[in-house]
C-alpha cells in the first residue's frame, strides 16, 4: 500500500524564527543575515507585529558605491544618502503561510510569486520561516538517516512491539510487520511525519 505524503509546513520550517526590526541599521540586519546563513528575514515591529520581509539583495541596495576605476567615466556622486534603516529597504506586501498551511501550497507560492522564504504565522505571531533550502535539506536526508527516524518513531508509539521491519530507498519507506488491529494505519501515518519520507509501502509479514 502506498500513497503520495502530505506534509505540513510545521514539520519543515525553521523555528524560532530569525527576525530584525523595522529600525534596525541596515548593517546591523545585514550582520544577521549573514551570521545565521538565511538569505531574508521577517520585519518585525514595535509590538513584535509582522511589518515586511528583507532580503538580501534589499538589504545590498545603495551600499555600495560605482568604483571609478572600471570605467573611464567620472564616478557620478548618489542623488540621494544610501538607505540606512531596514524600513527603507525592506518589502512591507508580505505572502505569509500558517503551520498547518500544506507544503504543495506554500512551494506554489514561492515558485508564483518568486521568493525563496515565507514567515509562519499563528495568528499574529511569527512561529517560523519556510524556505526552499528547509525544503531541499528535507530532501537530501540519507535513506539511513531516514530508516532510522521512522524506526526510531514507531519504537516510540510501540515501545513493547509490534516489531516493524524498516527499509528506505529513495525516500520511500517500506514498512514490514505482523497482523494488529491498527498496526498499519499508525505506521503509516508515523511514517509520513518523518520530514524526507516521499511515500509509504506496508505489508502484513508472513508467519514462518
Amino acid at each position: 500500500m502506498g500513497g503520495q505524503v502530505a506534509m505540513l509546513v510545521r514539520e519543515v520550517m525553521s523555528s524560532p524564527a530569525i527576525t530584525v526590526r523595522r529600525t534596525d541599521p541596515v548593517r546591523r540586519a545585514i550582520r544577521v543575515l549573514h551570521d545565521n546563513d538565511i538569505t531574508a528575514a521577517p520585519v518585525v515591529d514595535d509590538a513584535g507585529r509582522l511589518a515586511g520581509v528583507v532580503s538580501e539583495l534589499d538589504l545590498l541596495r545603495g551600499e555600495f558605491e560605482p568604483d571609478p576605476r572600471a570605467t573611464v567615466q567620472p564616478a557620478r556622486s548618489a542623488q540621494e544618502p544610501p538607505p540606512r534603516r531596514v524600513m527603507e529597504v525592506m518589502t512591507s506586501d508580505v505572502v505569509t503561510v500558517s503551520e498547518t498551511t500544506d507544503v504543495t501550497t506554500a512551494i506554489g507560492l514561492m515558485v508564483g510569486k518568486r521568493i525563496k522564504s515565507l514567515p509562519v504565522l499563528r495568528g499574529h505571531e511569527i512561529v517560523g520561516v519556510i524556505s526552499r533550502r528547509d525544503l531541499m535539506a528535507m530532501l537530501a536526508r540519507s535513506d539511513d538517516d531516514l530508516r532510522q527516524a521512522v524506526a526510531d518513531a514507531l519504537h516510540e508509539q510501540y515501545p513493547f512491539g509490534p516489531s516493524w521491519d524498516v527499509t528506505v530507498h529513495n525516500g520511500v519507506a517500506e514498512l514490514s510487520g505482523p497482523p494488529h488491529k491498527y498496526a498499519d494505519h499508525i505506521a503509516d501515518v508515523l511514517a509520513r511525519t518523518v520530514p524526507g519520507i516521499v511515500r509509504v509501502r506496508h505489508h502484513i509479514r508472513s508467519s514462518p
